[in-house]
């Protein structure tokens, strides 16, 4: 799993560059959901991010990375490795394995990326006059037990998002050339990021997408007078303002370290798994990803508030940031809003008015 937040919390207030704290972002607590639950379970599959220029996705989601805590891997290791992975010990056999610990790492993937830049290449003329596999890592190695950014990702050539997507699907990246393939391991969250206005995924790329979080411009003064002032502080004394919000990182942190380790004991009622497939039947999804998701999504968050039963308002939450973007049949078509979603769950689960509104639930531990 990747990220995995097994490691002891941080001391240090920082460390190198100051980043903004995650617990400081006011307001888009769809999207800061969205990625707390994929750390929870990365298996949900990562999140598509979607909205209005200068509303705060890259802020939001470089201080997710900053916020989880070290992780044990093997030195020097090109993959970032766990020390106690099957691989590492095979090939070490009884010789120590060393290890250092290391940031989650974050790696931002730019919109002129080669395949190569991504995937890694082969020297083919060292490895035919050597005899050995000379591999040069790209950014899937460098993601590997990470968190994989892309900006604009709905400007990023298509090929490039299948090969993320299927990297991020079985947390393995494999190159070949002349004959010669490496393997190694890529497991990462995949968040991607963009304007809409900009253009849309086709809906069989976003389809792959676990969940979807539609964010828009913070319209209240009052609000955006906060924002603005929060963000001036920061500048202004970066080592000051991180200090401050210190406590309510480490609570995060801590938060998140015990619902992994919560989640494999979460359960959900097999009435509700049915009725959760009765929407996406009702809505018409193509596939089973949505069924899939939900129930993930509703798990990882019963694990996040300390539970190990999922509950009704536990699917309430996570529902419409599952199932919105596979409604989409037609590149044409714009995403859905949520209203559809919402409907046909209140429907399913008899809550009587069609047009109930999600009830907000209860914001991150320290978050604003």
């Amino acid at each position: 799993m990747s990220p995995t937040v097994t490691a002891s919390l941080p001391q240090p207030v920082c460390s190198g560059r100051a980043v903004f704290p995650f617990t400081a972002v006011i307001g888009q607590d769809d999207m800061k959901l969205a990625l707390l639950l994929n750390v929870i379970d990365p298996k949900i599959g990562g999140v598509m991010i979607m909205g209005d220029r200068g509303t705060g996705k890259s802020t939001t989601i470089r201080a997710l990375a900053d916020l989880l805590p070290d992780i044990e891997v093997v030195a020097d290791d090109p993959f970032s490795r766990s020390p106690e992975d099957a691989d590492v010990l095979a090939e070490r056999g009884t010789a120590p394995v060393p290890v250092s610990r290391k940031k989650v790492p974050m790696v931002d993937l730019p919109l002129g990326a080669t395949e190569d830049r991504v995937c890694g290449t082969i020297d083919i003329e060292k490895a035919l006059a050597e005899g050995v596999k000379a591999f040069e890592p790209g950014l899937l190695a460098k993601a590997n037990r990470g968190i994989l950014y892309v900006d604009e990702v709905n400007l990023l050539d298509d090929h490039l998002v299948d090969v993320l997507l299927d990297s991020a699907a079985s947390g393995w990246n494999t190159v070949e050339r002349e004959g010669i393939s490496i393997r190694h391991p890529a497991q990462f969250v995949l968040v991607g990021s963009g304007n809409p206005e900009e253009g849309e995924l086709r809906p069989q790329l976003l389809d792959r997408f676990g969940m979807h979080a539609e964010i828009r411009t913070v319209r209240d003064p009052e609000l955006r007078v906060q924002i603005v002032e929060e963000r001036s502080a920061f500048d202004h004394d970066p080592l000051t303002y991180v200090a401050r919000y210190q406590p309510h990182q480490q609570a995060l942190q801590q938060t998140l370290v015990q619902a992994q380790e919560r989640l494999p004991q979460v359960a959900i009622d097999h009435d509700d798994r049915v009725r959760i497939s009765q929407v996406c039947a009702e809505l018409n999804v193509d596939g089973l990803r949505g069924d899939i998701v939900t129930n993930r999504a509703a798990k990882a968050l019963a694990a996040y508030e300390g539970r190990t039963q999922v509950t009704l308002e536990d699917i309430r939450r996570v529902i419409v940031l599952c199932l919105r973007h596979r409604l989409r049949k037609d590149p044409l078509e714009t995403i859905d809003s949520g209203y559809r979603v919402e409907k046909v769950f209140s429907q399913v689960f008899g809550l009587g008015d069609p047009d109930i509104a999600i009830t907000p639930g209860p914001q991150p531990v320290g978050a604003r």
